[in-house]
Protein backbone atom coordinates (compact mmCIF):
# COMPACT_ATOMS: atom_id res chain seq x y z
CA UNK A 1 0.00 0.00 0.00
CA UNK A 2 1.04 3.51 -0.79
CA UNK A 3 -0.62 6.09 1.34
CA UNK A 4 -0.08 9.63 0.40
CA UNK A 5 3.01 10.17 2.70
CA UNK A 6 4.18 13.75 4.18
CA UNK A 7 6.39 14.24 1.53
CA UNK A 8 3.25 13.95 -1.24
CA UNK A 9 1.14 15.79 0.80
CA UNK A 10 3.49 18.77 0.90
CA UNK A 11 4.43 18.66 -2.74
CA UNK A 12 0.63 18.66 -3.36
CA UNK A 13 0.09 21.46 -1.05
CA UNK A 14 2.80 23.69 -2.20
CA UNK A 15 1.82 22.88 -5.50
CA UNK A 16 -1.96 23.80 -5.33
CA UNK A 17 -2.32 25.50 -1.53
CA UNK A 18 -4.69 24.00 0.48
CA UNK A 19 -8.35 25.99 0.81
CA UNK A 20 -9.57 26.24 -2.70
CA UNK A 21 -12.28 27.95 -3.75
CA UNK A 22 -13.56 27.72 -7.70
CA UNK A 23 -14.15 31.41 -8.53
CA UNK A 24 -17.33 32.59 -10.43
CA UNK A 25 -17.12 34.59 -13.34
CA UNK A 26 -18.22 38.17 -12.84
CA UNK A 27 -20.63 39.19 -15.35
CA UNK A 28 -21.69 43.11 -15.94
CA UNK A 29 -25.68 43.38 -16.67
CA UNK A 30 -24.92 43.60 -20.46
CA UNK A 31 -22.80 39.95 -20.35
CA UNK A 32 -19.46 41.25 -20.62
CA UNK A 33 -16.78 39.81 -18.77
CA UNK A 34 -16.09 42.78 -15.53
CA UNK A 35 -12.44 41.88 -15.50
CA UNK A 36 -11.56 44.59 -13.11
CA UNK A 37 -14.64 42.88 -10.86
CA UNK A 38 -12.92 39.70 -10.96
CA UNK A 39 -9.35 41.39 -10.11
CA UNK A 40 -11.29 43.02 -6.88
CA UNK A 41 -13.25 39.36 -6.66
CA UNK A 42 -9.62 37.10 -6.69
CA UNK A 43 -8.42 39.66 -4.07
CA UNK A 44 -11.61 39.43 -1.52
CA UNK A 45 -11.49 35.36 -1.79
CA UNK A 46 -7.42 35.61 -0.68
CA UNK A 47 -8.54 38.08 1.93
CA UNK A 48 -10.96 35.44 3.13
CA UNK A 49 -8.23 33.02 3.49
CA UNK A 50 -8.26 30.96 0.24
CA UNK A 51 -4.96 30.04 -0.90
CA UNK A 52 -5.74 28.30 -4.69
CA UNK A 53 -8.25 29.80 -6.80
CA UNK A 54 -9.61 27.67 -9.75
CA UNK A 55 -10.42 30.42 -12.74
CA UNK A 56 -12.49 28.73 -15.55
CA UNK A 57 -13.39 25.78 -13.74
CA UNK A 58 -17.49 24.80 -13.85
CA UNK A 59 -18.60 27.10 -11.02
CA UNK A 60 -16.72 29.62 -13.41
CA UNK A 61 -19.15 29.54 -15.99
CA UNK A 62 -16.30 27.56 -18.43
CA UNK A 63 -18.56 26.30 -21.07
CA UNK A 64 -19.81 30.31 -21.65
CA UNK A 65 -16.50 31.97 -21.77
CA UNK A 66 -14.54 32.02 -25.35
CA UNK A 67 -10.41 31.15 -24.79
CA UNK A 68 -9.60 34.41 -24.82
CA UNK A 69 -11.77 35.34 -21.89
CA UNK A 70 -10.17 32.27 -19.87
CA UNK A 71 -6.87 33.73 -20.26
CA UNK A 72 -7.89 37.67 -19.12
CA UNK A 73 -9.67 35.77 -16.74
CA UNK A 74 -6.31 34.69 -15.45
CA UNK A 75 -4.53 37.76 -16.38
CA UNK A 76 -7.40 39.34 -14.03
CA UNK A 77 -6.95 36.79 -10.97
CA UNK A 78 -3.15 37.10 -10.93
CA UNK A 79 -3.69 41.17 -10.75
CA UNK A 80 -6.22 40.51 -7.35
CA UNK A 81 -3.95 37.64 -5.60
CA UNK A 82 -0.77 38.68 -6.38
CA UNK A 83 1.55 35.51 -5.21
CA UNK A 84 -0.68 35.18 -2.11
CA UNK A 85 -2.48 32.19 -3.97
CA UNK A 86 -2.02 29.63 -6.08
CA UNK A 87 -4.13 30.22 -9.27
CA UNK A 88 -5.48 26.73 -10.70
CA UNK A 89 -6.99 26.79 -14.47
CA UNK A 90 -9.17 24.52 -15.33
CA UNK A 91 -8.56 23.25 -18.69
CA UNK A 92 -10.52 20.24 -18.91
CA UNK A 93 -12.97 19.76 -22.47
CA UNK A 94 -14.25 16.70 -24.83
CA UNK A 95 -11.57 17.26 -26.83
CA UNK A 96 -8.15 16.59 -26.99
CA UNK A 97 -6.71 19.19 -28.97
CA UNK A 98 -8.15 21.94 -27.11
CA UNK A 99 -8.03 20.97 -24.11
CA UNK A 100 -3.75 21.09 -24.87
CA UNK A 101 -4.25 24.27 -26.34
CA UNK A 102 -6.12 25.51 -23.57
CA UNK A 103 -3.32 24.13 -21.31
CA UNK A 104 -0.48 25.68 -22.83
CA UNK A 105 -2.58 29.49 -22.79
CA UNK A 106 -3.20 28.95 -19.39
CA UNK A 107 0.47 28.33 -18.57
CA UNK A 108 1.23 31.40 -20.88
CA UNK A 109 -0.98 33.57 -18.84
CA UNK A 110 0.67 32.47 -15.31
CA UNK A 111 -1.55 29.73 -14.34
CA UNK A 112 0.79 27.44 -11.34
CA UNK A 113 -1.27 24.89 -11.67
CA UNK A 114 -4.50 22.94 -14.15
CA UNK A 115 -7.34 21.26 -13.38
CA UNK A 116 -8.25 18.35 -15.40
CA UNK A 117 -11.92 17.38 -15.65
CA UNK A 118 -12.75 13.93 -17.27
CA UNK A 119 -14.36 14.05 -20.70
CA UNK A 120 -17.54 14.72 -20.78
CA UNK A 121 -20.88 13.96 -23.31
CA UNK A 122 -18.53 11.34 -25.22
CA UNK A 123 -18.06 9.31 -22.22
CA UNK A 124 -14.53 7.79 -23.52
CA UNK A 125 -13.79 4.17 -22.28
CA UNK A 126 -10.95 4.15 -18.84
CA UNK A 127 -8.17 3.87 -21.10
CA UNK A 128 -9.33 6.35 -23.34
CA UNK A 129 -9.05 8.89 -20.60
CA UNK A 130 -5.64 7.45 -20.12
CA UNK A 131 -3.98 8.39 -22.85
CA UNK A 132 -6.05 11.70 -22.96
CA UNK A 133 -5.12 12.86 -19.47
CA UNK A 134 -1.37 11.79 -20.00
CA UNK A 135 -1.51 13.68 -23.74
CA UNK A 136 -2.85 17.18 -21.77
CA UNK A 137 -0.06 16.78 -18.76
CA UNK A 138 2.35 15.98 -21.56
CA UNK A 139 1.55 19.63 -22.74
CA UNK A 140 2.65 21.45 -20.07
CA UNK A 141 5.32 21.17 -16.76
CA UNK A 142 2.57 22.44 -14.55
CA UNK A 143 1.24 20.58 -12.03
CA UNK A 144 -2.13 19.03 -12.93
CA UNK A 145 -4.91 18.19 -10.50
CA UNK A 146 -7.46 15.27 -11.65
CA UNK A 147 -11.43 16.20 -11.19
CA UNK A 148 -13.51 13.37 -10.73
CA UNK A 149 -17.18 14.60 -11.21
CA UNK A 150 -19.31 11.95 -13.25
CA UNK A 151 -22.31 13.58 -11.92
CA UNK A 152 -21.03 16.15 -14.76
CA UNK A 153 -19.09 14.25 -17.16
CA UNK A 154 -21.11 10.90 -16.75
CA UNK A 155 -17.51 8.84 -16.44
CA UNK A 156 -16.17 8.61 -13.10
CA UNK A 157 -12.44 7.99 -12.56
CA UNK A 158 -11.77 4.26 -11.60
CA UNK A 159 -9.54 3.23 -9.02
CA UNK A 160 -7.35 1.37 -11.80
CA UNK A 161 -7.06 4.41 -13.89
CA UNK A 162 -6.22 7.09 -11.28
CA UNK A 163 -3.49 4.27 -10.13
CA UNK A 164 -1.78 4.42 -14.18
CA UNK A 165 -2.19 7.96 -13.61
CA UNK A 166 -0.24 8.65 -10.54
CA UNK A 167 2.61 7.58 -12.52
CA UNK A 168 2.90 10.77 -14.78
CA UNK A 169 5.23 13.23 -12.70
CA UNK A 170 3.10 16.24 -13.48
CA UNK A 171 -0.16 14.26 -12.03
CA UNK A 172 -0.02 15.06 -8.47
CA UNK A 173 -3.59 15.43 -7.04
CA UNK A 174 -7.70 14.55 -7.33
CA UNK A 175 -10.24 17.15 -6.82
CA UNK A 176 -12.88 14.09 -5.92
CA UNK A 177 -16.31 15.12 -6.01
CA UNK A 178 -18.05 11.62 -7.16
CA UNK A 179 -18.90 10.83 -3.61
CA UNK A 180 -17.24 7.51 -3.10
CA UNK A 181 -15.36 7.55 0.10
CA UNK A 182 -14.57 4.24 0.07
CA UNK A 183 -13.15 4.19 -3.58
CA UNK A 184 -11.19 7.47 -2.76
CA UNK A 185 -9.76 5.82 0.57
CA UNK A 186 -8.96 3.05 -1.38
CA UNK A 187 -7.13 5.19 -4.16
CA UNK A 188 -5.02 7.18 -1.05
CA UNK A 189 -3.84 4.33 0.25
CA UNK A 190 -2.98 2.67 -3.15
CA UNK A 191 -1.53 5.75 -5.02
CA UNK A 192 0.72 8.73 -4.03
CA UNK A 193 -2.13 11.14 -5.18
CA UNK A 194 -3.33 13.76 -2.92
CA UNK A 195 -6.99 14.63 -2.93
CA UNK A 196 -8.58 17.20 -2.15
CA UNK A 197 -12.46 17.40 -1.75
CA UNK A 198 -14.43 18.92 -4.59
CA UNK A 199 -18.16 18.35 -2.82
CA UNK A 200 -18.63 20.92 -0.07
CA UNK A 201 -21.13 18.38 1.52
CA UNK A 202 -18.23 15.70 2.19
CA UNK A 203 -15.34 18.40 2.99
CA UNK A 204 -14.78 16.93 6.76
CA UNK A 205 -15.16 13.02 5.74
CA UNK A 206 -13.18 13.00 3.00
CA UNK A 207 -10.49 15.08 4.68
CA UNK A 208 -10.88 12.92 7.95
CA UNK A 209 -9.76 9.79 5.57
CA UNK A 210 -6.97 11.79 4.18
CA UNK A 211 -7.74 14.77 1.67
CA UNK A 212 -5.42 17.55 2.17
CA UNK A 213 -7.58 20.08 1.33
CA UNK A 214 -10.95 21.44 -0.38
CA UNK A 215 -11.81 23.09 -3.63
CA UNK A 216 -15.04 24.72 -2.89
CA UNK A 217 -18.31 26.71 -3.80
CA UNK A 218 -19.24 27.43 -0.40
CA UNK A 219 -15.24 29.18 -0.03
CA UNK A 220 -17.06 32.11 -1.65
CA UNK A 221 -18.28 32.58 1.43
CA UNK A 222 -16.79 30.84 4.44
CA UNK A 223 -13.45 30.12 3.33
CA UNK A 224 -12.49 31.63 6.86
CA UNK A 225 -14.01 28.67 8.15
CA UNK A 226 -13.20 26.14 5.78
CA UNK A 227 -9.35 27.01 6.31
CA UNK A 228 -10.05 26.60 9.82
CA UNK A 229 -11.45 22.94 9.84
CA UNK A 230 -8.26 22.24 7.38
CA UNK A 231 -5.85 23.40 10.15
CA UNK A 232 -8.10 21.23 12.96
CA UNK A 233 -7.43 18.18 10.71
CA UNK A 234 -3.92 19.09 10.23
CA UNK A 235 -3.13 18.92 13.93
CA UNK A 236 -6.08 16.17 13.97
CA UNK A 237 -8.22 17.74 16.19
CA UNK A 238 -11.42 16.11 14.56
CA UNK A 239 -13.42 17.26 17.42
CA UNK A 240 -13.17 21.33 16.87
CA UNK A 241 -12.77 20.54 13.00
CA UNK A 242 -16.29 18.54 13.25
CA UNK A 243 -17.82 21.44 15.06
CA UNK A 244 -16.53 24.06 12.49
CA UNK A 245 -18.46 21.60 10.25
CA UNK A 246 -21.68 21.49 12.01
CA UNK A 247 -21.93 25.49 11.81
CA UNK A 248 -21.93 25.45 8.02
CA UNK A 249 -24.01 22.84 7.22
CA UNK A 250 -27.02 25.40 6.57
CA UNK A 251 -25.06 27.52 4.63
CA UNK A 252 -23.53 24.52 2.47
CA UNK A 253 -27.21 23.50 1.90
CA UNK A 254 -28.27 26.72 0.45
CA UNK A 255 -25.70 27.13 -1.49
CA UNK A 256 -25.05 24.11 -3.03
CA UNK A 257 -28.26 22.42 -3.20
CA UNK A 258 -31.63 24.55 -3.91
CA UNK A 259 -29.57 26.09 -7.54
CA UNK A 260 -26.41 25.80 -9.47
CA UNK A 261 -23.10 27.09 -7.50
CA UNK A 262 -22.44 29.63 -9.83
CA UNK A 263 -25.71 31.02 -9.51
CA UNK A 264 -26.06 30.60 -5.29
CA UNK A 265 -22.48 32.39 -5.42
CA UNK A 266 -23.06 35.01 -7.11
CA UNK A 267 -26.20 36.00 -5.37
CA UNK A 268 -24.64 35.51 -2.15
CA UNK A 269 -21.89 37.56 -2.68
CA UNK A 270 -23.75 40.55 -4.39
CA UNK A 271 -25.79 40.14 -0.83
CA UNK A 272 -22.41 41.24 0.85
CA UNK A 273 -21.85 43.60 -1.66
CA UNK A 274 -18.93 42.16 -3.19
CA UNK A 275 -20.36 41.38 -6.56
CA UNK A 276 -22.24 44.79 -8.45
CA UNK A 277 -24.37 42.32 -10.19
CA UNK A 278 -25.35 38.80 -10.03
CA UNK A 279 -25.23 37.96 -13.65
CA UNK A 280 -25.15 34.77 -15.53
CA UNK A 281 -24.49 33.80 -18.95
CA UNK A 282 -27.22 31.37 -20.86
CA UNK A 283 -27.99 28.59 -19.95
CA UNK A 284 -27.80 29.56 -16.45
CA UNK A 285 -30.57 32.53 -15.49
CA UNK A 286 -29.55 34.80 -12.60
CA UNK A 287 -31.19 33.74 -9.03
CA UNK A 288 -34.90 35.09 -8.69
CA UNK A 289 -35.75 37.39 -6.28
CA UNK A 290 -37.04 34.40 -4.27
CA UNK A 291 -33.88 32.59 -4.21
CA UNK A 292 -32.04 35.49 -2.89
CA UNK A 293 -34.31 35.83 -0.11
CA UNK A 294 -33.68 32.45 0.36
CA UNK A 295 -29.29 33.08 0.58
CA UNK A 296 -30.21 36.04 2.63
CA UNK A 297 -31.93 33.98 5.70
CA UNK A 298 -29.41 31.46 5.29
CA UNK A 299 -26.58 33.78 4.90
CA UNK A 300 -27.89 35.74 7.90
CA UNK A 301 -28.39 32.56 10.10
CA UNK A 302 -24.84 31.99 9.57
CA UNK A 303 -23.52 35.04 10.39
CA UNK A 304 -22.45 36.01 6.73
CA UNK A 305 -24.59 38.42 6.56
CA UNK A 306 -25.91 41.37 9.12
Amino acid sequence: MAMVNSAQAHDAAAAFGTVGTAMVTPFSASGDVDYDTAEALAAHLVDLGNDMLVISGTTGESPTTTDAEKSELLTAARRGAGDRAKLVAGVGTNNTTHSIELAQQARDAGADGLLLVTPYYSKPPQDAIVTHMRAVADATGLPVMLYDIPGRSSVPLEPATLAALDSHPNILAVKDAKGDIASALQVMSDTGLAYYSGEDALNLPLMSCGAIGVVSVAGHICADRLAQMTEYVGTNDLNAARDVAAGLVSLIDAIMNHMPGAISAKAALQLQGVLPTRATRLPLLEASEDQVEFLRREMTRSGYLT
